[in-house]
C-alpha cells in the first residue's frame, strides 16, 4: 500500500500510517465507534480524521482501484449489487446529494452496493445507489468500470436488458446472462460459464465480515464508498500478494 499513500503532505509529518490504518480498520471489522477504538491505534480522533480525509480526497477508492491491477487483466467479470441497512446514525447527510445513496426498500431504509469482481472473488469497481434502484438501471454506470480486458461478463436475470446487451456488445464484451422467461428470442447462454459467478457472492459475504460496512452507520455515501474500499483489501487477500 505505502506507494499509493499521499506523500506530499505539509506541514507536521503525519502519525505512523501502520498504526493508523491497522486502527482503522479495526474500527471497521468490529463496527465501533471509533471513540472506543483501543489506545494502542493512538487517538481516536486521529483515525476518524485520517479516515474521513483521505475519504474526501478519494485516497481510499485510488488505492482501492490500483490494487486490482497487480493481478493482471481478468477476461471473466462479474456483475451482482447486495442490500445493506442503514443505521439511524446515517441519517441527516448535507452536502452533495441530499439522498446520500439511501433510500426506502422493502427492508427500510438501505444502500446498494453494486460490484464488478473478477472470477477469484477480487473486486474490480464498486458504485453505490439507494436501495430501491433497480440493478439493470444502476449497471450503466457500473459498466464504466469495466476493464478493456473483459472478454465476457456474467450477471443474473436482472441484468437481461436489451440496453445492458448492447452496452456490453459496442465494448466487445460477450454478455453471458440467463434470459427471463418473457422473452420471445432467448438469446445464447452458456450455463457450464455461469456456474462461476458463484465467486461475487462470495466476495460480499467476505465484504460483510465488516460490520461497518454490513450496516451503514456513515452519512455521506463518499465515506462510506472509502470504508467498502478500504476494507476490501483486507477482506479479499489483495493486501497478501507481493
Amino acid at each position: 500500500m505505502a506507494p499509493h499513500l499521499p506523500t506530499n503532505m505539509r506541514g507536521k509529518a503525519r502519525v505512523d500510517d501502520r498504526r493508523v490504518i491497522s486502527g482503522i480498520i479495526h474500527v471497521l471489522k468490529s463496527g465501533g465507534r471509533w471513540v472506543d477504538a483501543p489506545e494502542v491505534y493512538g487517538p481516536c480522533k486521529t483515525l476518524y480524521n485520517r479516515f474521513v480525509r483521505w475519504a474526501v480526497k478519494g485516497i481510499w477508492t485510488a488505492l482501492f482501484q490500483a490494487l486490482p491491477q497487480a493481478g493482471g487483466p481478468p477476461a471473466h467479470v462479474l456483475m451482482d449489487s447486495s442490500a445493506v441497512k442503514a443505521h439511524r446514525s446515517a441519517a441527516g447527510g448535507k452536502g452533495g446529494s441530499k439522498s446520500q445513496a439511501i433510500a426506502r426498500s422493502r427492508g427500510g431504509r438501505s444502500t446498494k452496493i453494486h460490484a464488478l469482481t473478477n472470477r477469484h472473488c477480487c473486486p474490480i469497481g464498486f458504485i453505490l445507489t439507494g436501495g430501491q434502484v433497480a440493478d439493470c438501471k444502476a449497471a450503466a454506470a457500473l459498466l464504466h468500470h469495466l476493464p478493456p480486458s473483459a472478454r465476457v461478463l456474467h450477471g443474473d436475470k436482472g441484468y437481461d436488458t436489451n440496453a445492458i446487451r448492447q452496452q456490453l456488445e459496442a465494448t466487445g464484451t460477450l454478455p453471458n446472462i440467463p434470459p427471463k422467461a418473457n422473452r420471445i428470442w432467448k438469446r445464447g447462454f452458456s450455463p457450464v460459464l455461469y456456474r462461476a459467478r458463484n465467486a461475487i457472492e462470495r466476495m460480499f459475504c467476505r465484504l460483510k465480515d465488516f460490520r461497518r460496512v454490513a450496516t451503514r452507520y456513515d452519512r455521506l455515501a463518499a465515506d462510506y464508498l472509502a470504508a467498502v474500499c478500504r476494507a476490501t483489501p483486507s477482506a479479499t487477500g489483495y493486501e497478501s500478494k507481493p
